[in-house]
């Protein structure tokens, strides 16, 4: 009886704190109404709850900021949580790893805009388009500057970068290349791709200035401005001697064949670099429990580079357009190159 008592009074007790009753003489009340105070008391605790643990999350990561006692960045410069998950997106990185928080995916998004800032993924670009479009704005931009006709018969130039690498070199250079010798072999492809460079280049400049205006003239120097955009990875890899052992060995072989004027032969091991041979071309070296016959013949010399990233393509795409220059440079026999008929009809 006195539990009954109890729970009585405090009900009544509610009633009034919820401000129910307000009229004396009302005996009752709607079920709803005490339905609306109650979810009203629940959100207003919820908001505090919340408000209290942003500032705690806004405090603790004030103080993962500070270095040294010194704060680096307050709050207004993390950026919002939205705002991280698109920029994550965008370079289609997970939005939060295992174990991570907001903070975290913070600090992650900031640490891939310093070590990838020029990461575009907004779609895939016209490379060639814009590269003919920088060959118009350099035009027009000599035109606006140059005053002589000297001066406007550079502005269709491409641009030549010569390092002294001649064909007497070029001879000497294949009796080294392939020897063994890692370090000499980065080199030496570095040098006979940057002299096929140059002799395009100087091909390409030695042409009639009404030729150099033409739409195709236009298209040929955007074309070697591409050319030399893709390479710009690679040289960079051959001159700290950074190029993959399977991937080098493959380009080793393609110049040798370059030098021997042996284009059938080069472009052979081009297909066989960029698409590979392997029964599994992505890689795959396991599909079983049991080992296949022939398996440790799937390596990487195998496997198709081309798939392997949009850098590494561009630049194998770049070593067939040096390919096809040298034929045209420095032709050899008809059985010996590659689409004659389509070379020599240029």
């Amino acid at each position: 009886m006195d539990i009954l008592k109890a729970e009585i009074e405090r009900k009544k007790r509610q009633l009034e704190e919820n401000n129910l009753l307000k009229d004396p003489k009302k005996k009752y009340f709607k079920r709803a109404e005490l339905a609306t105070k109650q979810a009203e008391e629940y959100w207003k605790k919820q908001s505090s709850i919340v408000k209290s643990d942003n500032t705690a999350q806004i405090a603790d990561g004030e103080d993962r900021l500070k270095v040294n006692g010194e704060v680096k960045s307050d709050r207004h410069s993390l950026l919002p949580r939205k705002e991280v998950i698109r920029k994550l997106r965008e370079r289609n990185e997970p939005i939060r790893l295992f174990g991570e928080d907001d903070f975290d995916a913070y600090k992650r998004l900031k640490k891939l805009e310093t070590s990838e800032p020029d990461i575009k993924n907004e779609g895939y670009s016209n490379d060639f388009q814009a590269a003919m479009e920088k060959v118009d704005q350099d035009y027009l931009n000599e035109i606006i500057q140059s005053t002589g006709e000297e001066d406007q018969n550079k502005s269709n130039d491409v641009s030549v970068k010569d390092d002294g690498t001649t064909l007497e070199d070029v001879a000497r250079m294949r009796q080294e290349l392939g020897q063994g010798d890692k370090d000499k072999d980065h080199e030496i492809v570095l040098r006979f791709f940057k002299f096929v460079l140059k002799k395009w280049g100087e091909q390409l400049n030695t042409r009639p200035e009404e030729d150099k205006r033409t739409i195709k003239g236009k298209m040929a120097s955007a074309t070697h401005s591409q050319t030399v955009s893709y390479l710009k990875p690679l040289f960079r890899k051959l001159k700290y001697k950074d190029v993959d052992e399977g991937l080098l060995g493959s380009i080793v072989e393609i110049v040798q064949h370059m030098m021997d004027r042996n284009y059938i032969k080069a472009n052979d091991s081009y297909l066989e670099m960029a698409i590979g041979n392997a029964p599994w071309p992505i890689g795959v070296t396991m599909v079983g429990i049991h080992a296949r016959t022939g398996r440790e013949k799937i390596s990487s010399r195998y496997v198709a580079h081309v798939l392997n990233d949009e850098t590494q393509r561009k630049y194998i795409q770049a070593v067939k357009r040096l390919m096809t220059q040298c034929q045209n440079l420095f032709p050899t026999d008809p059985s010996r190159s590659y689409n004659y008929l389509r070379t020599t009809n240029k």
